[in-house]
């Protein structure tokens, strides 16, 4: 061991305080949504006790009190600002994270390790928002979110149909012919299978693309890259080797904001969910309401809910207080079962 490794060591090291100290920021945002005031002195009491009975051969009391007492004041300065938290799931960097900062920058991103826990937190009023994928124009629905929005008691606000551009990302000072392996999520790897191949890399399945990006910054593998956006370069400091690799140019995703009230704002697009009963003629039944209205459907879908039985979503355009579509709801809801509006939105086409 030289010195360069011990110094890079002590990088890897500091990557994962900062991302620690992050993610417990970010737990203390969540925390003020159960207490009544952000002044919480037996707390911290209880933090600095717990501090001086902890053993620690080179953090003596002092020192560990100084980092907790900055800690802990950042935290409340945080709870003070009274952030909006919209959660996601993925890492810090995801596309996701980067969709809802096209929705509203103003809005704090928590990552999630699953989409129901995105959707379980939005139900229970521990996030102000959600924003999950429901589609992709190469890979089609995400199946996992679709079953989701059929259960969910929260409601569609807002939409946005976005650009999906995959980078390949590397350590600064890289040497592209260096590089051998390529990390991401199976989905962006299989998107990028023909600059792959031409470029004889070979693909490493990740969980999640800024995941991998995070990785690459606190592993530093040799002779390896990886695949992600723009946001997850800039977040963990890595160089675009080349960007836009994807095989297709039009690979454009799909995200549904969600939340535990419906819109107040006029919207311009509609999201239902349905069932129907198993017999000949009855979906047609339903779409023939809307048709005869002369709604424009964009999107239908149909997700089995136990064998031989389907809960159907149904995204069309209009406002939900328009007399036309409200008499469209009204006939929907007698001739099928399950009927539910989940919400009437603006979708932003960036």
């Amino acid at each position: 061991m030289d010195l360069n490794e011990i110094r890079s060591t002590i990088d890897r090291i500091d990557s994962k305080i900062l991302k620690l100290l992050n993610d417990r920021m970010e737990q203390s945002l969540l925390a003020k949504k159960f207490k009544s005031s952000i002044e919480d002195l037996e707390r911290e009491k209880a933090i600095m006790e717990k501090l001086k009975n902890s053993s620690n051969l080179l953090l003596e009391s002092e020192f560990k009190e100084d980092i907790y007492s900055l800690i802990i004041s950042w935290s409340k300065k945080l709870q003070a600002r009274d952030y909006k938290v919209i959660g996601f799931q993925g890492e810090h960097g995801a596309y996701s994270e980067d969709a809802a900062r096209h929705w509203d920058k103003e809005l704090l991103a928590v990552q999630c390790t699953t989409f129901n826990e995105v959707f379980e937190r939005v139900d229970s009023n521990l996030f102000d928002f959600g924003i999950v994928p429901v589609e992709n124009t190469l890979g089609g629905i995400v199946g996992p979110v679709n079953e989701l929005l059929i259960n969910t008691e929260a409601f569609i606000v807002g939409a946005i149909d976005m650009p999906v551009c995959h980078n390949l990302l590397a350590l600064p000072g890289t040497d592209h012919r260096e590089i051998k392996e390529v990390y991401s999520h199976t989905q962006a790897l299989s998107q990028c299978r023909s600059f792959l191949a031409r470029n004889k890399l070979t693909p490493v399945p990740f969980y999640d693309t800024a995941g991998a990006a995070r990785m690459l910054t606190e592993a530093k593998p040799r002779g390896a890259a990886c695949i992600a956006g723009r946001l997850a370069a800039e977040l963990y400091g890595l160089e675009i080797l080349k960007d836009n690799i994807q095989d297709f140019s039009n690979n454009r995703t799909r995200f549904l904001v969600l939340a535990n009230e419906k819109s107040e704002c006029k919207g311009i697009k509609c999201s239902v969910t349905f069932s129907v009963l198993h017999k000949p003629g009855t979906l047609f039944n339903v779409l023939r309401v809307f048709a005869d209205a002369g709604i424009n459907l964009t999107r239908m879908e149909s997700i089995p809910t136990e064998p031989g039985n389907y809960s159907f979503l149904i995204d069309f355009e209009g406002y939900d207080k328009d007399p036309v579509v409200e008499e469209v709801l009204n006939r929907a809801t007698e001739i099928t079962t399950n009927f539910k509006l989940l919400g009437c939105y603006i979708e932003k086409i960036i």
